[in-house]
């Protein structure tokens, strides 16, 4: 049996190819849309792994050290790596800032480490770790430094002595690592001309510069030129230790919140990028609804134009059925040639975004199911446009 969709795609050949082209980069934008979002959780989550830690310990009553800021006192990793089931324990500091790379200003997250312990970045693909307690930095390889190089932070110039791959924020941000005194530094302490003035204040406070004090004013102003804050201590549990044992007993004793690396996730997922992915989603609600219109517009328009044609098959006495056939094979053919251009179009334009876009090929499958949905039911209009076609219009002329 001759197939009516192919002889009449044959016809309109060319003007079929451009219209599938140009669904085929709308399908290709909600495919990257879609990669997009996957690959702000991959990199949330890529970070969390990354650090080593089974539990992340923050201020009292808040979900940072990501989500909402957090600091409490260095000197707390003592206490919480004494407890049962504690492998390791280790303070980390984070900031997101704007530095000057190659003169440019570049929104990075900044992260105090400690050399050697946890939170480190998870790949060094060049150069080396941290090894000195100040003024290096391991750079993630899309903030645009290399070994070597010299960027300032701050009040301090740092050498990038190694380059990390996938160390990026949940935004998208490059991260840098530095020593963790560097950051409570970078994070916590004044420039120094607020310092200066901070220092005559207390020296001019009469409360605090007592005459028959002394050694009380030196050690105020001790105070106003260090801090001893950090947004987070994280923990390393020894193998087979539940982690919910260890997130209760600091939760009430140590005054201060647990959350193990499921719960980040969540945070992450939940409270990080939810705006984010409410924004992807409309945006793919909004696609979705302008392929269809696309669809049925091309669709309806080649039934339209082949009044005459359709009018004469019934003259001839081909079913209602085979018609309508013939029309959805055409939106089905014009989903599938959108869906392959979308397909490749994405996959070569994703590595040039700005931030990680991870295609995943269960997506692409829906995607798949989705056009075909998408496009079967655009087709709805232009079959009953065929089927009310009088087939006297064959005779009529």
């Amino acid at each position: 049996m001759i197939n009516l969709a192919a002889r009449d795609i044959g016809h309109h050949l060319g003007r079929f190819i451009f219209t599938g082209i140009g669904l085929g980069l709308l399908i290709g934008v909600t495919l990257t849309m879609a990669g997009v979002y996957r690959g702000m959780v991959a990199d949330g989550r890529a970070v969390i792994a990354a650090s080593g830690a089974d539990i992340w310990v923050v201020q009292k009553d808040t979900v940072g050290p990501w989500a909402e800021p957090s600091s409490i006192r260095d000197d707390l990793y003592r206490s919480l790596a004494g407890l049962v089931g504690v492998a390791e324990a280790a303070n980390v500091a984070y900031l997101t800032m704007q530095v000057q790379i190659n003169g440019k200003d570049v929104r990075v997250m900044l992260a105090g480490i400690e050399p050697g312990a946890l939170g480190e970045p998870a790949q060094v693909i060049a150069g080396r770790p941290l090894l000195r307690s100040h003024y290096e930095a391991v750079a993630d390889e899309k903030a645009g430094l290399l070994v070597g190089d010299v960027v300032r932070i701050r009040r301090h110039e740092y050498t990038v002595v190694g380059l990390a791959r996938r160390a990026t924020s949940s935004s998208g941000d490059p991260m840098i690592y530095i020593p963790l005194k560097d950051a409570q530094e970078v994070q916590f302490l004044k420039d120094n001309d607020s310092l200066i003035a901070e220092r005559a204040r207390t020296t001019a406070n009469p409360a605090i510069n007592r005459p028959g004090v002394p050694g009380l004013l030196d050690a105020v102003v001790a105070t106003q030129t260090s801090s001893r804050n950090v947004n987070a201590v994280l923990l390393r549990l020894a193998p087979g230790y539940p982690a919910e044992e260890v997130k209760a007993e600091i939760g009430r004793w140590k005054h201060l919140t647990a959350w193990t690396r499921a719960d980040m996730e969540e945070i992450l997922v939940a409270k990080l990028i939810a705006t984010s992915a409410k924004q992807i989603g409309m945006f793919l609600v909004i696609l979705a609804i302008v392929s269809a219109a696309i669809v049925a517009f091309i669709i309806y328009t080649m039934t339209i134009n082949k009044q005459r044609e359709i009018a004469v098959l019934k003259l001839i006495g081909v079913r209602d059925r085979s018609i309508a056939t013939m029309i959805l094979q055409q939106a089905l053919a014009l989903g599938l040639i959108g869906y392959v251009v979308g397909q490749v179009s994405a996959g070569l334009w994703a590595p040039f975004f700005p931030r990680h876009v991870l295609l995943e090929s269960g997506d692409a499958l829906r995607g798949l199911v989705v056009t075909l949905v998408v496009c079967a039911l655009a087709s709805v209009l232009a079959i009953r446009a065929a089927l009310r076609i009088d087939p006297a219009d064959a005779i009529g002329g």
